[in-house]
């Protein structure tokens, strides 16, 4: 198994067993629905209600997972991320959600089988699209590229421009909307 899907599948299974909501992101999620790329990580989204403090999701993750932060709590505190190291030495950074979109990403994620009998949660082709939008990053535009190119008619766009815009608005910037729109209209 390639070593990112690896470590993203053991990270995936033991938030599984403590019941915690969660679906693969990011350069893996992109291999699936985009053009293939090299990726040295794994990406994974969690669900973190900002109401409460993320102290016991990040204690409960770095029992098991070596940080590769200083001071985890802090980090996920200020960035929402929690930085790990899997069992077999690949890093995974786990975004903690937001809430009001994650219920959508985690209810649009689908299994995906990369070993037999070894099931990740993976976001939906129009989730990844968002996420990468938002990011705004030069690989982040090539990867939605690839993504509308193999998917075309088939990405659910009325979607992907909801949560866009919603994003677009809390940001503050049209740029969010754009990068995905100027995408679009070349395909």
């Amino acid at each position: 198994m390639i070593e990112p899907f690896e470590a993203a599948y053991e990270v995936c299974s033991f938030l599984a067993s403590h019941k915690i909501q969660h679906v693969v992101i990011g350069g893996l999620a992109v291999q699936i629905w985009g053009e293939s790329r090299f990726t040295k990580d794994a990406d994974i989204s969690i669900a973190s209600p900002l109401t409460q403090s993320p102290a016991s999701l990040v204690t409960l993750i770095t029992k098991k997972f070596r940080s590769r932060a200083q001071d985890p709590l802090a980090l996920a505190q200020s960035t929402r991320m929690v930085l790990i190291t899997a069992g077999n030495g690949v890093e995974v950074d786990i975004s903690l959600s937001l809430p009001g979109y994650e219920d959508s990403l985690f209810a649009r994620a689908v299994e995906y089988e990369i070993e037999s009998g070894k099931i990740i949660r993976l976001c939906s082709a129009e989730d990844l699209i968002i996420h990468k939008a938002v990011a705004g990053r030069p690989q982040d535009i090539i990867d939605i590229q690839g993504v509308v190119d193999r998917q075309g008619d088939k990405l659910d766009v009325r979607y992907i421009r909801q949560w866009l815009k919603e994003f677009s608005d809390a940001l503050e910037t049209e740029e969010v909307i754009e990068r995905f729109e100027t995408l679009w209209r070349k395909k």
